[in-house]
């Protein structure tokens, strides 16, 4: 939890209110939960939603939900994946899988889940009412107004309607957003003319119609592709629909699986749904530092390779953190911008295009994606471990991993998630950074090195070496004991490099060791010092 002293500097704040309580809302108001910052969720229905929807979680956003203290819950509801299968449907025989076991020393989470949407959005409202927060149903957003210092919404709710002042407003409220349109924002792109069909199916494929397929395979074919997903109490399929073509009956569905897995003893239809496939996004995403889109309010992404819902988590990710430092006063209001510079591109030429390659992939098109390099980068690139954001304003950045070994890391990166040993015992990096930047500074304890004290709730400091700090070194309490150098070789920096990673677990910056680089660094994004304890 954020110390005394953030909760003090957020005392007296307005909320910030969070219009849309599907999953990027409900991550969003965890997010603003975790840092301390006040806020309300309005949902305008009575409940979460019981559609059938989103199903495959990826390790990106596995990391962000135990950021945000809602992991846990997710995890014992979910189905655990570690192979991604591809399988050539003309033959029935396996291409190659994507072998997920890669990433053991990458992330706590080497491995993807199945949970459906729907199962999904009561964790997580569990989880938010765990940290003393709320969903506000029943209150659905008519108009609001930007003023110098606030925004000022008009809801109705079942008790007629409201008027709540917030600090800003962050627009979850999905692919027909009000916000967006209240904005003017034009959404660009195209709406392909096939659709996607989704059913959930009861049927036994692990022990009567044993058919030993990973519980995450991609049926590819020119002709007719498929997609099965097992979800934690059924199998789900997702395949295209002809332009034009009806939905298919319920007995014609049940038709279609059975081609694709073959006759079966018994197989019951429990829900279906009908998605268009999108590629479009907003052309501006805030307004005055005040109103903000995120998920699908800003992009609509194809749901192949899970890159809807958890291209939304990452901006769920990028845009808490800033607001907490800005409202906290830890930074310039301008911090904020970079929400926008960041996640826009990752939506339009990122997953957008990773999600048109993958579907070209699965119909045999030209111009589909093909391996990124090595079973390694392969696993990194579809898990979104690969994302590396434009940190800097320049351009720089990527959503695949190229790489056949793990590179140096560089500003941008995600920030590899191993254990070490610190003064409190086992640590992991991302556990470190969850509520304050963090400086590693890679180095040789042995020698004394200069590292600042912790005084400060919004910048730690830490050494990273093979050599466990003597207890008259002066560095006990600040050194991170890294056996056999996994984490030094895995970050590939040179001896004496400071690492300095935000709050959201990216690399801020990449800088050689010198005498108060890593709080000048710090002052060259945030705009203002490192505040120090007390102050």
């Amino acid at each position: 939890m954020p110390s005394d002293q953030c909760l003090q500097s957020l005392a007296g704040q307005l909320p910030v209110a969070v219009v849309g309580a599907g999953p990027i809302g409900l991550t969003t108001a965890l997010g603003l939960a975790h840092y301390g910052v006040p806020f309300v969720l309005l949902e305008e229905d009575a409940v979460l939603s019981s559609d059938t929807k989103a199903g495959t979680t990826l390790t990106r956003t596995l990391e962000i939900w135990n950021r945000y203290g809602a992991v846990e819950g997710i995890l014992a509801a979910a189905l655990r994946i570690d192979e991604i299968g591809d399988i050539d449907r003309a033959t029935n025989t396996p291409r190659a899988s994507v072998q997920l076991a890669e990433l053991v020393n990458d992330t706590q989470f080497p491995f993807v889940i199945n949970l459906p949407q729907q199962q999904m959005e009561p964790i997580l409202a569990a989880a938010l009412e765990r940290s003393g927060g709320s969903v506000l149903t029943e209150h659905r957003l008519e108009s609001f107004e930007v003023l110098d210092d606030r925004v000022v919404l008009t809801v109705s709710t079942p008790a007629g309607e409201q008027r709540i002042e917030a600090s800003h407003l962050l627009a979850c409220d999905g692919g027909r957003s009000k916000v967006r349109d209240a904005l003017g924002a034009t959404v660009s792109g195209e709406t392909l003319p096939e659709r996607y069909m989704l059913i959930d199916v009861v049927v036994d494929l692990d022990v009567s119609n044993a058919r030993d397929y990973p519980y995450l395979a991609y049926f590819s074919d020119r002709s007719e592709w498929m997609v099965l997903i097992r979800q934690p109490n059924c199998w789900r399929f997702l395949f295209p629909l002809a332009a034009g073509a009806d939905k298919p009956s319920e007995e014609d569905m049940l038709v279609k699986v059975k081609q694709f897995i073959g006759e079966v003893d018994r197989i019951e239809l429990l829900g279906s749904v009908v998605y268009n496939v999108h590629h479009r996004v907003a052309d501006h995403w805030s307004a005055e530092r005040k109103v903000f889109l995120m998920g699908d309010a800003a992009h609509l992404i194809t749901p192949m390779w899970a890159l809807g819902l958890n291209t939304g988590a990452l901006d769920a990710s990028n845009l808490p953190w800033r607001l907490a430092w800005v409202l906290r006063g830890w930074a310039e209001p301008s911090l904020l911008d970079g929400y926008e510079q960041e996640q826009r591109p990752v939506a339009i030429n990122g997953s957008g295009e990773m999600a048109e390659a993958a579907r070209k992939y699965m119909s045999h098109q030209r111009g589909a994606v093909t391996a990124a390099g090595s079973d390694w980068a392969t696993a990194y690139t579809r898990t979104l471990l690969g994302v590396r954001l434009d940190v800097d304003g320049e351009g720089d950045w990527s959503m695949v991993m190229t790489s056949a070994e793990p590179p140096a890391v560089r500003a941008g990166d995600r920030a590899p998630d191993l254990a070490l040993q610190g003064p409190r015992g086992r640590e992991t990096i991302h556990g470190l950074c969850r509520e304050s930047f963090v400086a590693l500074y890679f180095t040789d304890v042995r020698r004394r090195p200069s590292v600042p004290v912790n005084d400060s709730p919004a910048l730690q400091h830490y050494a990273v070496s093979r050599w466990d700090a003597p207890l008259d070194s002066g560095l006990r309490d600040r050194s991170l004991f890294d056996p056999g150098s996994i984490a030094t070789s895995r970050y590939g920096v040179p001896a004496d490099t400071v690492v300095l990673v935000r709050p959201d677990g990216h690399i801020a910056a990449v800088a050689p060791m010198a005498a108060g680089v890593a709080e000048e660094l710090y002052l060259g994004i945030t705009g203002r010092p490192v505040p120090r304890e007390g102050v």
